[in-house]
């Protein structure tokens, strides 16, 4: 049977089920780096045979991948090394969703955020931690959360910040960054280099400082406002200021956060697999949502209509159900990015997951994966009160609508068409968006 062990190193000696789980595997992965470290523990000499150097994430994935599919392989017990905690920011979340929690064993490190705050003496439960870290290669780097551009934004809003950098969003970058803005005076920085390394180094000081400095990777920053009265008040320079939290097309002001009208630019997602903003404001309206209740999110593919839902009722419970693990991440990642804390992601399939949740008072189907009027059965069986459903070919209409008004749901329906101008030469023009299908139910026997 295959078994994947995905072990943290480098801050602390392994434990007898680590050292146990080593001298039994038959391969053990690491990148170049990592071997090194590896060199440094007890355990390798009696395991350096079985050693494989791996530098491309992808490269391993698909010799892990060689070794699951062959079931006459004599290797069957493969241990992937990595740096601190796998599950923070790391190759864990890869490994279980390339190979399925049932196979996949994590045995976390320190992670090097916890280090870094050990170092410098701070606690850090009340830090935010965020990752500019965009992968080894430049041309493929991940589509992240935040951008370097949201550091002065972030720092003003928090009183800690972790950053695990990279070669491009480094540390003398990211004080550059800090320099251009007021917030800069009330900044102060460590850089954590080479943590868990005889040669580790820890550099305190101003932005201005850092800005012309060099460090060795892999490193982390850590900002810390030291200005108390950031907590209870808005920062004098930034009161009247429109501040860019998410990236491009995304603001808010600093007291006045905008609860309804994210673009889709502001929001992550993958291949364009987002309900966009126009359909998204139209089937929010149709959703009449409630502050306090509980909201499902239906196929939530990126998460856009649960964030908003989430911002616009914060005392509302929104269940964001989605089945793909790459879109799951999305989600993750919005929800964290938004500060969408009454989201919660269920990961199945739907209407299977449904009987392990709250019963919901409003659901926006978005995605059915084929199953609709399994769905709406469900939905009507534990008496929904509205219901929206997107649609965007007259199949899936006539079904919703069909299986709608059989579960004892008043029907109305809406198409929208919209087009967005774009540059055409020294001009503009229209340019449509696919027309969708707005389905909305709502019970006979309820009434505003």
């Amino acid at each position: 049977m295959f078994r994947l062990y995905v072990i943290g190193i480098g801050y602390r000696p392994f434990t007898s089920k680590d050292k146990d789980i080593i001298a039994a595997a038959d391969v053990i992965l690491a990148s170049g780096r990592l071997f090194d470290i590896f060199g440094q523990y007890d355990e390798y000499e009696s395991v350096k045979e079985r050693i494989k150097v791996i530098n491309n994430v992808d490269e391993t994935i698909n010799f892990i991948k060689s070794i699951a599919a062959c079931e006459s392989s004599l290797l069957r017990n493969v241990v992937l090394l990595a740096s601190g905690d796998p599950l923070f920011y790391g190759i864990g979340r890869r490994a279980i969703r390339e190979f399925g929690k049932d196979a996949v064993e994590i045995i976390p490190d320190l992670s090097s955020i916890q280090l870094a705050f050990s170092k410098i003496k701070e606690s850090w439960d009340d830090a935010m931690l965020i990752s500019l870290h965009g992968g080894p290669d430049p041309s493929k780097r991940r589509n992240m959360p935040f951008e370097i551009t949201d550091i002065t934004a972030l720092a003003s809003a928090h009183k800690k910040i972790a950053i695990l950098t990279d070669g491009v969003n480094n540390p003398s970058k990211i004080a550059g960054v800090l320099c251009s803005s007021d917030i800069h005076a009330q900044t102060k920085m460590f850089v954590c280099e080479k943590l868990g390394y005889p040669d580790e180094k820890i550099t305190e000081g101003t932005p201005d400082e850092i800005k012309n400095l060099s460090f060795v990777q892999p490193n982390l920053v850590i900002l810390l406002n030291i200005d108390k009265t950031i907590l209870s008040a808005p920062c004098p320079s930034l009161e009247n200021t429109s501040i860019n939290y998410g990236g491009r097309g995304c603001f808010k002001k600093r007291e006045d956060k905008i609860l309804f009208g994210l673009s889709d630019r502001c929001i992550i997602h993958s291949g364009g697999l987002i309900t966009k903003d126009e359909i998204r404001a139209v089937s929010l309206h149709k959703l009449e949502l409630i502050n306090r209740g509980v909201f499902w999110d239906i196929g939530a593919g990126s998460g856009s209509v649960s964030v908003e839902a989430a911002r616009m009722c914060p005392e509302m419970k929104v269940f964001a159900v989605e089945k793909d693990s790459r879109q799951i991440e999305n989600i993750l990642s919005n929800k964290s990015k938004f500060a969408a804390d009454n989201i919660q992601i269920i990961e199945g399939e739907a209407p299977d997951v449904f009987k392990a949740l709250p019963c919901p008072q409003r659901a926006f189907i978005g995605g059915s994966g084929g199953r609709l009027e399994d769905i709406i059965q469900f939905i009507a069986g534990i008496k929904v009160e509205i219901v929206v459903i997107n649609a965007a070919t007259f199949e899936t209409l006539n079904k919703a609508s069909a299986s709608l008004q059989e579960s004892n749901y008043d029907v109305e329906v809406v198409q929208i068409s919209a087009s967005r101008m774009r540059r055409l030469g020294d001009g503009n023009y229209l340019s449509a968006i696919n027309p969708v299908f707005i389905i909305k139910g709502r019970r006979h026997s309820y009434t505003k």
